[in-house]
């Protein structure tokens, strides 16, 4: 089997084409765990397959690396883009992806090497409402909302942006790099509240244009990007009042940024997508 290991800001997945590799559906959990492993297999937080869309030009069917099925993915959609230009499966600059019924629409930037090099995505609108998330509150909206997890009390804003996420700042801490995020992330991720799970955001606050984030995402564990985590993170930092509609939302993998146009309701995410490396797995 052909694949493609890709990253988005060290987001990385293993990109295979579903048009021209058939694999059967009810085998695609314990391939992804298998090639998922970064001691056995090719090392990757998850595995995403690029189909022929039925609603927008290409499907991207994203895998975390538990085998777990996931909704969406900011930064591996910029790479699904990425792929299908570079790979000649499409010759557009603007194009469509759908993932979980859900289309987006995205625009690539071209370097003088005809390669894709940046994609401006349009997320959509943020999900607010409490059970739509979901996230159990007596409130139909969570923002700076008080959560009680392993023995503590954060405050925390929910957004989804076809995911759920959960963002908490933290105020205590310079440098987010040191953060126990190992310490708390499971318990959040596996949270009562949560009914399917959650991503989770840890967030400081630089300036109105930037902040530092390091996210706990559910089925996978850290990453050194999540670009719906980014979008979250930009949605609940103009909820609570912190920074302007555009930030730069700098993760351990590098910077994304993340624009919520509050007119239309939409938000915007801009980042790069990078191409390591193609293989060929015995599967």
């Amino acid at each position: 089997m052909k694949f493609t290991k890709m990253h988005g800001c060290g987001n990385d997945y293993v990109y295979i084409n579903g048009i021209s590799e058939h694999i059967e559906s009810d085998k695609k959990p314990e391939l992804v765990r298998k090639l998922s492993d970064r001691h056995f297999g090719i090392g990757s937080d998850g595995v995403i397959f690029i189909n022929q869309g039925k609603n927008a030009a290409f499907e991207m069917e994203m895998y975390n690396a538990d085998g777990s099925r996931a909704q969406m993915c900011g930064n591996g959609i910029r790479c699904v883009a990425k792929y299908v230009y570079d790979y000649g499966l499409t010759d557009k600059t603007d194009i469509t992806i759908e993932s979980f019924g859900s289309v987006k629409y995205l625009h690539l930037t071209v370097n003088t090497d005809n390669k894709v090099e940046c994609v401006r995505v349009n997320m959509g609108a943020p999900i607010l409402d409490a059970a739509k998330i979901p996230v159990l509150s007596k409130n139909s909206q969570v923002i700076d909302e008080e959560i009680e997890v392993n023995a503590k009390t954060y405050k925390m804003t929910c957004v989804s942006m076809g995911n759920p996420h959960a963002v908490v700042f933290v105020d205590s801490i310079d440098d987010m790099r040191n953060f126990d995020l190992e310490g708390v992330g499971p318990y959040f991720e596996n949270h009562e509240r949560f009914p399917e799970r959650t991503n989770t955001e840890f967030v400081r606050i630089i300036d109105r244009n930037n902040v530092q984030m390091r996210v706990w995402e559910r089925g996978t564990g850290e990453t050194l990007a999540c670009g719906t985590g980014c979008c979250a993170t930009a949605v609940a930092c103009v909820l609570n009042g912190l920074t302007d509609t555009c930030v730069n939302v700098h993760v351990l993998g590098g910077t994304i940024v993340c624009e919520w146009d509050r007119e239309k309701n939409l938000v915007y995410m801009t980042g790069p997508a990078t191409t390591v490396f193609d293989g060929v797995f015995d599967i």
